[in-house]
Parts: C-alpha cells; structure tokens; sequence
C-alpha cells in the first residue's frame, strides 16, 4: 500500500474513533427513560449509567497519553480501540443495571487509552504542515459529527428499535477502525525513552476522577455537603501534590515546561472557555426543546443536525483559513460568532419554532468549526515530536473537562434562576425559559474572555506560526539546559 494511502488510512482510523468515543458522551441521555422502564433502574443508577463513562474517561485521560508515550502511541490506539468495542457490546447485550454501569465504564476505559494519542498520530503521520492541518480539520469533523448525530441517534433508537443498540451500532465502527488502522497505522518506536512515573500517574488520576465526582454528584448531593466539599478538597490536594512531584521529577508525565509556551497555554484556555460555554449550553438547549417547545426526542435531536454539518464543514475548511489570516484572527472569529449565536439563542422564548434557532445554530456551527481546528494545529505545531503525547492528553483532558464544568456552572447558574423566578410566581416552564436565558447569556460572556486571549496567544499568518514554533523550540532548548 503507498504511503500516502497510509497516512490517510490512519487518519480514517483516528476519525472513526473520535466519532465513537464523542458519540458516547451524549448518546445515552435521550435513551434514559427507555433504560430505566426495561431494566428498572434507579434514578441514582441512571445516574450512574451517564456517569461513569465520563468519570472514567476523564479521570484516565492523563495516564493514558502517559502510557502511549511509553509503550507506543499505535499499541495503545488499538488497544483502546478493542476495549471501547468489546465494552460497547457488553452494555449493548446488558440486562441489568450493574452489567450497563460496568460496561459504561470499560468504555471510559478504552477512550481514555485511545483519545489522548490522537492528535499526536496525527501530528508524527502528516510532517508537512499543510497536510497536517488538512487532517486535523478532518478529525475535528468528525468529533462534530458526534455532537449531532448523539442526540439524534439517542431519540430515534430510544423511540422506535432497543435501546441496545446505542451502544451495538459501536462494535462494526469500532471493528472497522481497528481493522483500517491496525494496516495503515505503521509502529513506531517511541521519540525517547520514558518512564512509568508512578507518583504522577496516581496523583493525576485521583485529582481527575475526584473533581470529575464532585462536578458530576455536587447537583444532587449539594454543593455544601461533607461529601462534595470532601471531593473537591481531595481534588485540591492532589493537585498541590502532582505538581509537587511532577517540578521534581526527572522525566515528569505532566511536563509544566509545556505551559511556558504562550501557544499551548492561551490554547488550552482558549479551548476550555469554548467547551465551557458550547457544551453546557447544548446540555441544556436539548432540554428547551423539549421542556418549553415541545418538541419530541427525535426531533429535538434532529434540531441539532444542520448546526453539527456546518461545524463539521467548516472544521475541516478552516486550515486554508487559517494560513491566510492566522490561528489567532480565526480562533478569535469562531469564538466572536459562538458569542453572538448564543446571544442570538436566548432571544428566541416559549413561542419559539426550529427556524427561529437556525440564525443561533448556523453561528454556534460555524464559529465552532473555525475554533477547533485551528486550536489544535496551533498548539501541536509548535511541540516538538515527542511532547505531542503529552500534549494531546492535556488537550482532550481539558475539553473533557471543560464541557463537565459547563454543564455544572451553567446548570447552577440556570437552577437558581429558575427557583428564584418560582418563588415570585412564575410557571415552571417560565421560570425553566428565564433561567435558561441568563445562563445562555452568562455563557455568552464567559466565552468572550477567550477572544482576547487568542488574539494575545495565538500566532498570526503561516509565516509567522513557523517563526513562532522555532522560536518557542529555542527557548524550550534553552530552558531545558
């Protein structure tokens, strides 16, 4: 097979399994009440049935890019790959509710083996910048897909087929991406010699999956309870210590050094402001359609289809957009276009019908496809081969992260309005749309912070982004003297 043709082979490979691991992450919600009446589950085992994917994956995410740093970024990838599609069928082929959590979970699993290497395969198969670029545009695509397509195949599995098959339609996916990969992929040694690390390992895997709990629990449990507070204390602390440990270690999981990097830090913020803001408020848009427009589960879902085309679409156009005006003016636009759809959403009310929200989701699709792309090819380009592991699991940990805090933060933000505007009399669904509003509006805001931040971080033209890269590569060289 020519080598072209295996380089983006890989990429296919990686695509599918950026779709996949995404899809997870919001497939399940619309398919809950069909889950809870054939299983009989709980509420705190619906819960769980979200939770635990999530918890999982985000708390593994560091240690995974650790480990494919270590034993091979393709051994890794394949292995993930085979333990998402084997956990995909055991929650497919589930008949209670301990066996669905637990597959959930072994997915989380092979996600976080999986996804933190992605953006590094990308980066050491496609050496020319360009194509790079081309590639990353293609992945980001496909991770938009995920975004619309979740709800949608959610609502329709959930209305009209079992909802087992949310997760079964992952196993010939996920065989197809090991299949394309594992002839396309070729092994490569690691760039150097690395180390288990196993203090970072720990540290960082406790301060992830106990922040991840108190994000996902604080809601129900309360934000004050011995339990949360607990959660986020022991989050606290294993952070001080893995940061501790990681400023003295030889050869550290957590490279801080990377955060001396204006690109990988105002990239990293830049990215964590746009999941902040997009994830949470598509969270709770899905529950406006259907809670104050009435809209089914699949159509609610279908509603977000066209915004998800277009994201993807001009994901995968935003590198030629990029080289002629710079990553720091496009990052900017899309994060300036994100702003004005969300304002543009919370001025459609209780009357509101599916075109009203096209202008809303047309921007959010559109300045979201000009954000990703570019962020990610910034902030890999500049890093030399081998701190692309370490990188690409920063970067997906905190998108990971990122969409869990906007969830919490905007949802707290939307409950307390919403009660306040029930206790001076307001409807339910009046005081659900008044809420909803002024969290719209407060995520607006807080993803206008990350236009200045772009345009101060990002490099400018090609030119410049090649004069950027060699010039933080001779200050990294220089510091690490």
């Amino acid at each position: 097979m020519p080598q072209q043709s295996r380089r983006w082979g890989t990429l296919v490979g990686v695509s599918l399994a950026s779709f996949m691991t995404f899809l997870d992450n919001n497939v399940v919600n619309v398919a809950l009440p069909s889950i809870q009446r054939e299983l009989h589950v709980s509420l705190s085992g619906l819960e769980w049935i979200v939770s635990a994917y999530i918890l999982v994956f985000s708390g593994l995410m560091l240690v995974g890019g650790r480990l494919s740093d270590i034993y091979g970024r393709r051994r890794m990838f394949l292995t993930g790959l085979a333990v998402f599609t084997g956990a995909s069928l055991l929650s497919g082929l589930a008949d209670d509710e301990t066996v669905l959590i637990v597959g959930r979970a072994l997915q989380g699993v092979g996600a976080a083996m999986t996804m933190p290497s992605t953006l590094a395969i990308i980066s050491e198969t496609f050496s020319d910048a360009r194509e790079r670029a081309r590639a990353i545009g293609i992945s980001s695509a496909a991770g938009a897909l995920s975004l619309a397509l979740g709800p949608l195949t959610g609502g329709f599995i959930s209305q009209h087929v079992r909802w087992g098959w949310i997760f079964l339609i992952n196993v010939p996916i996920g065989l197809a991406a090991i299949a394309v990969a594992a002839y396309s992929m070729p092994a490569r040694r690691p760039v150097t010699r690395r180390t288990l690390d196993l203090p970072g390992l720990l540290s960082s895997a406790v301060m992830l999956f106990s922040l991840t709990y108190a994000l996902i629990e604080g809601h129900d449990r309360g934000w004050s309870s011995p339990l949360i507070l607990s959660a986020f204390a022991l989050a606290a602390a294993a952070l001080v210590v893995l940061l501790a440990v990681e400023a003295r270690a030889a050869d550290p999981m957590l490279d801080l050094s990377l955060f001396r990097s204006a690109v990988f830090s105002g990239g990293n913020t830049a990215l964590v402001l746009w999941g902040f803001g997009l994830i949470g408020v598509y969270f709770f848009t899905a529950m406006y359609l259907q809670n104050v427009l009435g809209f089914s589960p699949t159509r609610a879902g279908a509603s977000f289809v066209p915004m998800a085309l277009l994201m993807a679409v001009t994901a995968s156009i935003a590198a030629p957009v990029s080289r002629r005006f710079g990553a720091a003016r496009t990052v900017a636009a899309g994060l300036t276009l994100i702003v004005v759809g969300l304002l543009l959403a919370a001025r459609v009310g209780e009357h509101g019908h599916f075109m009203d929200l096209m202008p809303a989701f047309t921007a959010l699709g559109i300045g979201s496809g000009f954000t990703m792309m570019p962020l990610n090819g910034a902030v890999i380009g500049v890093l030399p081969p081998e701190r692309a592991g370490a990188a690409s699991g920063i970067l997906n940990t905190g998108r990971e992260v990122s969409g869990l805090l906007g969830v919490t933060v905007i949802g707290a933000i939307l409950t307390g309005r919403q009660s306040a505007a029930m206790r001076g009399g307001a409807t339910q669904s009046h005081a659900f749309l008044d809420g909803y509003r002024f969290a719209i509006v407060t995520a607006a805001v807080i993803v206008a912070v990350g236009i200045p931040v772009a345009l101060t971080t990002l490099p400018g033209t090609a030119d410049t982004d090649r004069e950027h890269a060699d010039r933080e590569h001779a200050d990294r060289a220089v510091s690490d003297q």
